[in-house]
């Protein structure tokens, strides 16, 4: 059994191993790879949190794609907010694309909920939403969330490039706060 690790004031337990967490998105990017076949992609994931999960579908994505970023907050220690706060936008002209984007985590629907808005207003061909995490008993939209690697229980976690104030993004597995 590993022992728990401390970030900042809170104690977390290995959830997720880095094994597993690679497995999964090997699996996601092989029903990408098959869905877009003879198409090309344009990315835009969500910042902070899914740089990991980006990097390691992209090098696993092979047919033509393009990547940007977006960066949202809603987070503020371990709670959401509820309030979206936009801090960079997309500048892509996304008329006509095939937009797949990347979350590192999708919880309660919100956040997901106001980009999603704000793409269709750019009149893409079409829109597709690729998780690591998802949080079904927190999710309380009505889109669908179209690629899930790992579905996960309401608690708390951080690791592989979700945080906790900032801290615990760099490391490789995830863990569960301790309560």
């Amino acid at each position: 059994m590993q022992q728990p690790i401390t970030v900042k004031d809170k104690q977390f337990t290995l959830s997720i191993s880095s094994d597993t967490i690679q497995n999964s998105i090997q699996n996601l990017a092989n029903k990408i790879n098959e869905d877009y076949q003879g198409k090309e992609i344009f990315f835009i994931g969500v910042l902070n949190g899914v740089f990991m999960f980006a990097a390691d579908l992209l090098k696993r994505i092979n047919i033509p794609c393009t990547i940007s970023f977006t960066k949202v907050a809603s987070y503020e220690g371990t709670q959401s907010t509820g309030k979206i706060k936009q801090l960079i936008g997309l500048p892509e002209n996304l008329e006509g694309k095939n937009i797949v984007i990347l979350e590192d985590i999708v919880d309660t629907g919100f956040t997901m909920k106001s980009i999603l808005n704000q793409l269709k207003q750019q009149n893409p061909a079409d829109i597709k939403i690729a998780t690591l995490l998802f949080k079904p008993d927190s999710f309380k939209e009505n889109y669908k969330v179209d690629y899930r690697a790992i579905e996960i229980p309401n608690a708390f976690i951080v690791g592989y490039g979700l945080d906790y104030d900032g801290f615990g993004r760099n490391l490789p597995d995830i863990y569960t706060v301790v309560k």
